[in-house]
């Protein structure tokens, strides 16, 4: 199969499109010609190196966590899916594989794709709408009437989580956006939205139940003053600055909790419930051919995508 593979750290020069071995099938999974996948800041955060305790020092590595695609053949073991579904998923198996011709992938975490989505839309979906879902249902516990604080809400996460936080019925969302970005968290649904240029949102005191920061731009320590009591703090990545007050949270009323994404087919079927309900909408803001990864890569790095980064798959 054609991919994209690396065979060292680096920028994203490593990136390399050639052959690479077909992936094993086991016997619970399933073999997906992949039609679309995506690039996510961790695809070249994990490329950069910043995850090698957990990404190791094994090459060629194959990047990638989403894909959408179809079943081309499927383990013994399989049960849920037949060749010719059309799916959709975020791998579990290690960092990455999804850039390329074919994935295997568990189908405890794959999903049908929903009718009204094509495979470029189902691919943008499940590393960050599972990101959003789980930090704001899991880990903000989130609760109907509640106050939500969404920072960077025009990025892949920050999106989905403007709208999945409606959904759960978020009494007001706040958006934290650039002043480009103003009109679409609107359209996005959000309540109020914030032009970061103009004004801190940590300025204002006791005014939210929870703040998630899809983007960790900002500090538990900066923002725990905008938390009203028992609020939560969740972010994708800790700031360094909350080295001692993250943990000290604990002690708190107002807890400070990271999210990390876990696939799993549950949340997937619902999100394509809400996706196949026009309830949720993924965001695209720039497609590229997989040969293109690289130029995709660098694109990411630079921050200022609107939504997702999409990969096509010839």
């Amino acid at each position: 199969m054609k991919a994209i593979y690396y065979e060292g750290y680096g920028e994203p020069d490593v990136l390399r499109y050639g052959d690479q071995p077909d992936p094993d099938l086991k016997p619970d999974y399933i073999l997906v010609r992949v039609r679309a996948s995506s690039v996510n800041p961790v695809d070249w955060k994990i490329r950069q190196g910043h995850l090698l305790p957990v990404s190791g020092l094994s090459f060629p590595k194959i990047p990638g966590r989403d894909m959408a695609g179809d079943v081309v053949s499927i383990g013994p073991e399989v049960t849920r899916f037949q060749v010719g579904d059309r799916v959709f998923a975020m791998l579990n198996d290690g960092l990455g594989g999804a850039n390329a011709e074919l994935a295997s992938v568990s189908e405890k975490v794959a999903a049908p794709i929903p009718a009204n989505l094509d495979y470029q839309q189902a691919a943008a979906v499940p590393l960050a709408a599972y990101t959003a879902l789980q930090a704001l249902r899991d880990k903000g516990e989130l609760q109907p009437g509640e106050k939500v604080l969404i920072n960077g809400a025009s990025s892949g996460v920050g999106s989905f989580a403007v709208q999945i936080a409606k959904v759960l019925g978020a009494s007001e969302v706040t958006a934290v956006v650039g002043p480009d970005n103003v009109a679409l968290a609107k359209e996005l649904g959000a309540d109020q939205v914030i032009n970061y240029k103009e004004h801190d949102f940590t300025a204002d005191k006791d005014r939210y139940d929870l703040i998630f920061d899809a983007v960790a731009t900002n500090s538990y320590s900066a923002s725990k003053d905008s938390l009203r009591e028992k609020g939560r703090y969740v972010t994708t990545v800790p700031n360094p600055k909350d080295v001692v007050s993250g943990p000290i949270s604990v002690f708190t009323d107002k807890k400070m909790k990271p999210v990390w994404a876990e696939a799993n087919g549950i949340d997937l079927a619902l999100l394509g419930e809400w996706l196949e309900a026009g309830k949720v909408k993924p965001l695209i803001d720039r497609t590229f051919p997989l040969a293109e990864t690289a130029e995709a890569h660098r694109y990411s790095e630079e921050g200022h995508a609107v939504g997702k980064i999409v990969l096509v798959v010839e």
